[in-house]
Formats: C-alpha cells, sequence, structure tokens
C-alpha cells in the first residue's frame, strides 16, 4: 500500500446538531496514509464531531465521508464513559472490540479469544505497568491519569490503521505524555489528534486541519504544528494588510465622489464614477481570519469574613504503585487566606481520591473551618448535574439569584445565546469545563480546589485561568501536570506524595 495513498476524505460535508444552526459546512479535507494530523479549533467548534462522523457515531446533513475500502478505525476518547467506570478491566477492552465491530470499524466482528496477553502487551505500550489481578480492577479504581492511558490502551489494542485520539494527554503525567509523544513519533500507522498542548503536538504532526468555528470549514495544512500557527499569523496579517489599503482607497474614493458632487453639472457624473469605483473596492475587501475569542479576564471572589486556619492536613493517604495499598503518612500543612497548595505526584498514586476527600470532609488528618464555602473543580466534572442546564446550574451556587449577573458571568465564559439552555451532558468537555469556572466565579468559595483545570480547555483560555487562580485571595489546593500553567501561580506551599 503507498504512503501517499488518501485512506479519509470529506467531501463537502454539512452537519448540523439543531436544525438552522450548523456545525460544519462544506467541509472537504483528505488524510493520506502514515500521516499524523493535528486537529485545531476552539472548545465547542466541532473537533469531536468530526471524529463521531469518522467512526460513523453521527451521520452528515449532506456531503460524504469517504474512508479507504477495508480500513480499520479505532478512537481513544476523552473520558470514560460512566455506565463503562463499573466494568472490570478486561470487559473495558472487550467492549472497545465489541463497539469498534458494531459500528463497522473492524474487518470482523466475533468472540475476543486469549484476550489477557494482549492486554499486557498494550499496559506495557502505554507505560501502565500493572500487579496482580490487574485485569481484573474495577475501572473506576484507576487514577484519572490511569484512565487516559486505559482510553489509549483500548485504541491501541485493536491494532488500527486509523488511530483517533481525542485529548490523549489530559490527566497523564509529565513521563506519561513523554511514553505517548515517544510512541507517536514511531507509530508506523495513520494517527489523527485533538489536544490542546502545542509543545506535543508539535513533537510528530506533519499536517494540521483548521477548524474555523466562525466560518464552520476546515482548512488543510502541511507542516508541524507551530508551522502553521505561523501561517496563519503571515496569512492574518496579509489579509489586514490587503483591507487597509482597500479601506483607503475606498475613503479616497468617496471624499472624491462628495467634492465631484457639490459642484454640480458633468461633475455629477464624475462622482458616480467614483461612488462605482468605491462600491468595487468594498466588494474586493477579504473576510479576515477571526482568531478563536478567548475568555475575559476573570476574578474567583473570595468568601466573606473569612480568618484564621481554613484547611489544614496533619496526615494524608497514597497508594503504593506496586502493590496499590493504602499508606498513612504524616504532615504538617495548614493553609490560610491568600496561601496556596500545590499537590505533586505521578499518576495512580491518590491525588484525586485525596481531593475528593478533602472536599467531602472524608479524610482523615485533614481539617476544613467550619462555615468555609468548598470550591471543587473536578477533572470529570462530576460536581456537575449533566440533566441540569447551564442556566440552572449557574443559578444553583448563587446565594442571591440575580440572573443579569449569571448572565454575564455566564458571557465573560464564552457561555451565551441558546447555549445557556443546553443541558451540561450536551456540552462538549471544554465548555463543561468553562461552566465549571463559571460556577466558583458565583460561588465565592473560601476553600478553592482544582484538579487538573487544563484538561479539555483552549490553551488561549490558560494564560487567563493562571491569573485568575494566581489573583484568588482565598485558600487553594491545585493538582495540575501541566508546568508552564503551574509557573504562572503564586504556589506557597508543594506536597510532593511521592516522597
Amino acid at each position: 500500500m503507498a504512503r501517499d495513498e488518501v485512506i479519509l476524505r470529506f467531501e463537502e460535508l454539512g452537519f448540523e446538531y439543531e436544525p438552522n444552526k450548523p456545525i460544519l459546512e462544506e467541509v472537504s479535507f483528505s488524510v493520506r496514509r502514515n500521516s499524523k494530523i493535528t486537529v485545531m479549533g476552539q472548545n465547542g467548534g466541532g473537533k469531536s464531531t468530526i471524529f463521531k462522523l469518522i467512526t460513523k457515531e453521527l451521520k452528515p446533513e449532506s456531503g460524504n465521508v469517504v474512508i479507504g475500502q477495508n480500513l480499520t478505525i479505532a478512537i481513544a476518547r476523552q473520558v470514560i464513559p460512566r455506565d463503562e467506570l463499573k466494568l472490570t478491566a478486561r470487559d473495558f477492552f472487550l467492549k472497545a472490540f465489541e463497539d469498534s465491530a458494531k459500528a463497522g470499524l473492524r474487518k470482523s466482528g466475533g468472540k475476543i479469544h486469549d484476550i489477557d496477553p494482549k492486554i499486557d502487551v498494550v499496559l506495557e505500550v502505554v507505560n501502565l505497568k500493572g500487579h496482580e489481578k490487574m485485569h481484573d480492577r474495577v475501572v473506576s479504581s484507576f487514577s484519572g491519569g490511569q484512565q487516559a492511558r486505559l482510553l489509549l490502551a483500548s485504541a491501541l489494542i485493536q491494532d488500527p490503521d486509523l488511530l483517533l485520539l481525542d485529548e490523549p494527554t489530559n490527566n497523564l503525567d509529565h513521563a506519561g505524555i513523554e511514553h505517548l509523544t515517544e510512541f507517536l513519533k514511531s507509530y508506523e500507522k495513520t494517527v489523527i489528534v485533538i489536544s490542546h498542548d502545542a509543545d506535543f503536538l508539535n513533537a510528530f504532526s506533519d499536517g494540521v486541519l483548521y477548524l474555523d468555528i466562525f466560518t464552520k470549514k476546515v482548512e488543510q495544512f502541511v507542516g508541524n504544528y507551530f508551522d502553521v500557527v505561523r501561517q496563519i499569523a503571515v496569512q492574518v496579517e496579509k489579509e489586514n494588510r490587503k483591507n487597509a489599503q482597500l479601506a483607503k482607497q475606498i475613503q479616497e474614493n468617496k471624499d472624491k465622489a462628495n467634492f465631484f458632487a457639490n459642484k454640480g453639472g458633468q461633475m455629477r457624473l464624475v462622482a458616480r464614477r467614483m461612488r462605482d469605483k468605491a462600491e468595487e473596492l468594498e466588494e474586493n475587501m477579504v473576510d479576515t481570519r477571526r482568531e478563536d475569542k478567548t475568555i475575559r479576564n476573570f476574578v474567583i471572589p473570595v468568601q466573606d469574613a473569612i480568618n484564621g486556619e481554613i484547611l489544614s492536613i496533619s496526615s494524608y493517604s497514597t497508594l503504593s504503585p506496586k502493590t496499590h495499598k493504602p499508606v498513612v503518612k504524616k504532615t504538617k500543612i495548614v493553609l490560610r487566606k491568600n496561601q496556596h497548595l500545590l499537590l505533586r505526584g505521578p499518576n495512580g498514586i491518590g491525588k484525586s481520591t485525596l481531593l475528593e476527600a478533602i472536599a467531602q470532609s472524608t479524610a482523615e488528618g485533614s481539617f476544613i473551618q467550619e462555615g468555609i464555602s468548598v470550591g471543587y473543580y473536578r477533572q470529570d466534572f462530576s460536581t456537575l448535574n449533566f440533566s441540569d442546564t447551564v442556566y440552572d446550574s449557574l443559578m444553583a451556587v448563587m446565594k442571591e439569584h440575580v440572573e443579569e449577573k449569571m448572565r454575564a458571568t455566564a458571557a465573560s465564559f464564552l457561555i451565551t445565546g441558546d447555549l445557556i439552555r443546553s443541558k451540561i451532558g450536551s456540552l462538549s468537555e471544554g465548555q463543561k469545563g468553562l461552566v465549571a469556572f463559571a460556577r466558583l466565579v458565583l460561588q465565592r468559595p473560601g476553600l478553592l480546589i482544582l484538579d487538573e483545570p487544563t484538561n479539555h480547555i483552549n490553551f488561549r483560555h490558560l494564560p487567563i485561568i493562571a491569573e485568575a487562580l494566581n489573583k484568588y485571595e482565598g485558600a487553594m489546593v491545585l493538582v495540575s501536570h501541566v508546568p508552564d500553567f503551574v509557573e504562572k501561580i503564586r504556589i506557597d506551599e508543594i506536597l510532593d506524595l511521592e516522597k
């Protein structure tokens, strides 16, 4: 099979979730065998929708998705569906095969025999080295980072011709991202990746599909991630320069037209020609590329009248990487107003479990001052009720239900129009993250607990979020595996669970 063979093609494709609200319009692009492609675009712009069209989970309203004959496809999703969290690891992998067969993404269905050796191999590939009875562990018992590796492994175990990765670095620690990057560099098949991690994408990409949320179309670029960002910047500058020149000529012709029109007689004919020329030039102006919108600068207000020891930790429990059994360790940490703690450690050591126990006041050795409002940002968004509308979810955290204030806050996080009446469950993962931040602003917590707050979030928003956290005046506990993000936030104390 030729490397340059086109194995996937979108032809004038259109798709909409609701009537007259298109997500994609006349989208055309092609993907060649063994290429490594990045999908760029704003949160909620339709990147995951493209994957669902490839996997036949969705059908286009118009146009076609043309897939190469006998091409096998597997997808590593952003998150594990809630109904699959109760499965054992073995059943989780078996279900991945079953789902692919049902969707027609594998050459043949049927029962998978002797899957355990295959699981061992693929867990080694994703650097998820297990211990005894790893295959029988319930998926929910794995940490967020380990679940991210399971998602990748569930796609790799199928050995697909086309591998689709949706935000694969979310929840991964530094070692996990490095391991995944090296794997993708050496992977000899076709990969399409959605991610907001610029350095990760640049390490292996040789092409970019840029989804423009304004035009609803996809532009195709050749080159690595940073090459394409530069190409787009040059294009924007060129378009702006051309429009500026045209605008100057248009104004000159309009001024001349007004001048000659006041002269009367045959000068009016000259004035008409000047106006016609101005209209012709206006038609030549190009629609300048509009970059992704960013959220507005925001502040997370702190709860009124708080003082003293907001959070104290005298001991905590971690999980042994080898035995997966809890180990209790002693410490002495006290957080008062305007003090920030960074919780550090590799995937699987128990960071999220500890944060949840602290937030719910069930952690032995941790104490939250009575009356303190806790703002808890979970990496899986399980603090959000997926059946609620965005409107109800935001109003629920407000002490005083002032709709005008709620809508203004929502708008600052790009939650406008019909989106505010949408159900949480229908939003993209990135939009859920923005709703979660809007709730924190409206809640006014005294203690802020944040578990991987960069996951799924457009990289353009991250400096603004980091600045807001840096300026937060309550007590804060943060878990993040993104060094560039953490560096922008004032950290007063670090608790390394591995040491």
